[in-house]
């Protein structure tokens, strides 16, 4: 008989959660509290110094120079977009670009409306709120708000019950933009108060290059041109993951190389970090990796997909899922997560015969036959 696995110590066991955590927060969308000093050193001043997002440049820039040949402040502005693409920043930039204060909160702060009431009492003409994260905002917050945006006025109430008063309080023109990673969820008398929405799309690898080109002259990190493509490849199409990795990666040029991150140098960083070319980290591989090897490439539910990779279902449906169904790797259908023979091949396994399916109205059939294969 073989020898039974030895089991982890408890000394091993807890470096695997740090090295799995390490992991996992390299390629999050989130920022933590040190990432932004980090980012605020980084960020583009001017819609000039933007790189990418060509379309939302220009609209934002008519809107811009048309406020300010009017001498009044620009229409409230709407980012949507997953997160890390630079919404926080194109706030930064309206208000630099208008030469106006900005004032920053998020929704989650904002639980009643007498939050967003002494917001609004503090605000002077011209300022610009931005509101992070407003699809989390309360619902009494978010009706405040609507007359706020219109009017710019809104009805402070006085008292409780049959003796409450409602006193008007006027509030000087300002801009507000709203950033939101699930525009889905804005009401729609809120969205429909935005007199610009711009939807941030993710990276070309080309745009990344560039950034982490220039984030690379920020930092002082020597980096050569093949470098810079190897951590652009791989950074999901984000900025922000892009701007993390090099950090990552010229923290091993300067331990384990001679301080130039090069192709080779880059590429063995991202290994030793657990990116692989694609961008994938060890949670997306094991989401794939039980999809196709337990569940012979589904349909499988998303809760039991996210046991048998130790997860919660939140954070395999909210940080794996969306990027593996960008990449063509895993569908989302009626009946389940279904691994598509891209996720095979990424695995270097063979894709059954089932794994070419059709997706239609009732899921997805693996015993369909493939229409376009030669007979």
């Amino acid at each position: 008989m073989g020898e039974s696995p030895r089991r982890m110590t408890e000394v091993e066991y807890d470096a695997a959660e740090v090295a799995y955590a390490e992991s996992r927060a390299l390629v999050a969308g989130e920022a933590d509290a040190d990432e932004r000093a980090v980012e605020a050193a980084l960020r583009p001043r001017t819609l000039a110094e933007v790189i990418g997002q060509e379309r939302v440049r220009e609209q934002l820039s008519l809107v811009l120079e048309a406020a300010r040949r009017r001498q009044s402040p620009p229409d409230h502005v709407l980012l949507a977009g997953p997160p890390g693409l630079g919404k926080t920043t194109l706030a930064m930039i309206i208000a630099a670009e208008m030469s106006s204060p900005l004032r920053l909160t998020s929704g989650p702060a904002i639980t009643h409306a007498g939050d967003l009431a002494a917001i609004l009492s503090g605000m002077n003409e011209n300022d610009v709120l931005f509101v992070d994260e407003i699809h989390r905002m309360s619902r009494p917050a978010e009706e405040m708000l609507y007359m706020a945006m219109e009017d710019f006025r809104v009805d402070v109430v006085i008292g409780k019950g049959p003796g409450a008063t409602a006193i008007p309080l006027e509030i000087p023109p300002f801009t507000l933009v709203g950033a939101t990673t699930r525009a889905g969820l804005l009401p729609s008398p809120l969205r429909d108060r935005f007199g610009f929405t711009a939807h941030l799309e993710f990276y070309e690898p080309a745009e990344l290059d560039l950034i982490v080109r220039r984030s690379a002259g920020l930092l002082g990190v020597e980096l050569t041109s093949e470098g810079a493509a190897e951590i652009a490849s791989r950074s999901r199409g984000t900025p922000r993951i892009a701007n993390r990795l090099l950090r990552r990666v010229r923290d091993f040029a300067q331990v384990r190389a001679d301080g130039t991150v090069t192709e080779d140098v880059a590429h063995r960083a991202l290994d030793l970090y657990e990116v692989d070319q694609s961008g994938l980290d060890r949670l997306d591989r094991a989401v794939l990796d039980a999809l196709c090897r337990r569940f012979g490439g589904g349909p499988v539910g998303v809760s039991t997909l996210a046991v048998a990779v130790g997860e919660e279902r939140e954070t395999v449906e909210e940080v794996a899922e969306p990027f593996l169904v960008r990449m063509g790797m895993l569908a989302r259908t009626p009946r389940g997560r279904v691994a598509t023979p891209a996720a095979w091949t990424h695995l270097g396994l063979t894709a059954p015969a089932g794994a070419m399916f059709s997706a239609g109205d009732e899921g997805v059939r693996g015993d369909q036959p493939d229409l376009f294969a030669d007979d």
